[in-house]
């Protein structure tokens, strides 16, 4: 698939790190370097824009080196660009650990998987058909 793609900053594209990567490292786009304190969130640049097919969308999730030693996520993982935005891409970081966390110019600060997704019609009923499950939610299986 191709994707229309602006990128403001001088960061290489984004792309895809191994043949069978499902997603592809987001750079920051900064001027001078950010701070994120502990359990402070920072909306970051990237200087990326795009322009998605219909039915499709851009998820932003984090990168798990960042989340395991440095305890850096996304306050709405997965984030969604819509086939519709066309404004710059913007990351919500957060440090959930207990020490500041620098993030540099380039640094790769999230990753972007494009996905294909579907619009419903939602079909109104009085009950719902029975399934092994039921009304189970919440650990209702157990610990295995």
């Amino acid at each position: 698939m191709n994707v229309k793609i602006i990128n403001k900053s001088h960061h290489p594209l984004p792309h895809y790190a191994t043949p069978l990567s499902a997603g592809m490292d987001i750079r920051a786009f900064l001027s001078e370097p950010v701070t994120l304190n502990p359990l402070e969130r920072k909306l970051i640049p990237t200087g990326l824009y795009i322009s998605l097919p219909e039915g499709y969308e851009a998820q932003m999730r984090p990168r798990s080196g960042l989340a395991i030693k440095h305890g850096i996520s996304l306050l709405n993982t997965p984030g969604t660009i819509d086939a519709d935005y066309r404004g710059e891409i913007r990351i919500i970081l957060i440090n959930l650990s207990d020490e500041p966390f620098v993030i540099n110019d380039g640094e790769r600060i999230c990753q972007m998987v494009i996905t294909a997704h579907s619009h419903v019609e939602w079909q109104l009923e009085a009950v719902l058909d029975e399934t092994e499950r039921g009304t189970g939610g919440f650990g209702h299986t157990g610990k295995q």
